[in-house]
């Protein structure tokens, strides 16, 4: 009963009714803000970093807005000695839900949207409304005291549990950050047609390993370790270099100098070793292969600057195809270089320019030897549809006109031996 006297008593009240109304106020002027930029949003166009940053703005407006109007409000109040008991608790429930639009967007943005994601969204929103409800009870001083005075003394430095756990929160926050840029960047670039594939392939890979670096140095600056002592960690990183990860260090710098020389590009159709495809992707440390199977190959990016490799598409993707035949000795061997010119064009990959030829190589042990030279301009599709369809089509005209495609033969001459004696 006596719960039920304190709301009425509220309601009673005229100073429960002018916060009510500020409340009002400050809600319908965030909604028209958000409608506002809205609008502006779909003006904008659907391409360039401008409309990204209006969308992902737009995202986090209504709450972030919400809270800095009852932000002033209270000011408001409190300037002219007015109650604002029930404005303070809103604030940092506003602020509370504009931080979790913003760190699941810029998680999804980071890592489009993988299911561990999903599953780290809601232990986000728990995190952050704990913090509010014990910030709105007045236990997250306590709280953060207590987790400070569990330290110990390192040498000149104090590790603390609170300093730990706010190193771990700002090197996430800066790492996905740095990721979320990057895969913008990223996306940016791979729209700009000026550019060239392997180029943006380098800045992706430059611009990457630049904001993971920042934001690596941020965060720990953020939480006041002393840069100066990675001087003893750049020492050690050397030793590291030196002995277990001198492989790894030169893939990496070989990946850059596969990107500056452009000796291998997204599209190129390589061979390296007994290894055969189409260069899918190029990562930092090796360079994904894709055969004709589907099936991907990781070759390490030294291996394509110390060995050999065959670029069929380094500067003209035209590749010609040679198709070998013999005829009979008792045939005539225009007529049949005439018919395997008209089979030439059976396949719909081989290219009118340059023309395919016919060459007589060689008069052989079995027959005489033709060569069907022709060219195509699809090489990460492989030769031997267009070989397979060639020669059905040769055999075909060959049987037609009854040109002979002789087998394997050998001619024996037996001479005459010894005379046996006779016997008695």
């Amino acid at each position: 009963m006596t719960w039920w006297q304190d709301v009425v008593t509220q309601l009673q009240q005229i100073t429960f009714w002018y916060q009510l109304l500020a409340i009002a106020v400050c809600l319908v002027l965030a909604l028209l803000i958000n409608r506002v930029w809205g609008r502006r949003l779909s003006d904008s166009g659907g391409q360039g970093l401008r409309h990204v940053a209006l969308r992902s703005s737009h995202r986090i407006l209504l709450p972030f807005s919400m809270a800095a109007l009852l932000a002033l409000s209270r000011e408001l109040l409190q300037a002219y000695e007015l109650p604002q008991q029930l404005l303070a608790p809103l604030v940092p429930v506003a602020l509370a839900l504009g931080l979790i639009r913003l760190l699941v967007y810029i998680l999804r943005k980071a890592f489009l949207s993988s299911p561990l994601v999903k599953s780290a969204e809601p232990v986000i929103a728990l995190v952050i409304w704990l913090l509010v409800v014990l910030h709105l009870t007045g236990w997250l001083t306590p709280l953060l005291s207590t987790m400070d005075a569990l330290a110990f003394n390192l040498g000149e430095t104090r590790l603390s549990l609170l300093g730990t756990v706010k190193l771990v929160l700002v090197i996430i926050l800066a790492f996905t950050m740095a990721l979320w840029l990057a895969e913008l960047l990223n996306q940016q670039m791979k729209k700009n047609r000026h550019i060239s594939p392997s180029m943006q392939v380098g800045f992706s890979k430059f611009s990457k390993f630049l904001l993971i670096t920042i934001a690596f140095l941020v965060a720990l600056n953020a939480v006041g370790i002393n840069l100066s002592s990675l001087a003893v960690f750049g020492g050690a990183l050397g030793v590291g270099l030196g002995f277990g990860l001198q492989r790894i260090a030169s893939n990496f710098i070989s990946g850059f100098i596969l990107v500056l020389d452009r000796s291998v590009k997204p599209g190129d159709v390589i061979s390296v070793g007994e290894n055969f495809g189409w260069v899918h992707e190029l990562k930092a440390r090796y360079v994904v292969v894709r055969n004709r199977e589907g099936v991907d190959t990781l070759i390490p990016n030294e291996n394509l600057i110390t060995s050999e490799v065959i670029n069929w598409s380094y500067e003209d993707r035209n590749v010609r195809v040679k198709i070998l035949v013999q005829v009979s000795y008792e045939d005539d061997p225009e007529q049949a270089m005439a018919l395997m010119l008209k089979c030439a064009h059976i396949s719909k990959r081989v290219l009118d320019t340059p023309e395919p030829t016919v060459m007589l190589k060689s008069f052989a042990d079995s027959g005489i030897e033709l060569e069907l030279r022709v060219w195509i301009a699809d090489p990460e599709y492989g030769a031997d549809t267009v070989k397979s369809d060639i020669n059905v089509a040769i055999w075909r005209a060959f049987k037609q006109a009854g040109i002979t495609i002789p087998y394997p033969q050998r001619d024996l001459h037996i001479k005459s031996g010894l005379s046996l004696p006779k016997a008695e």
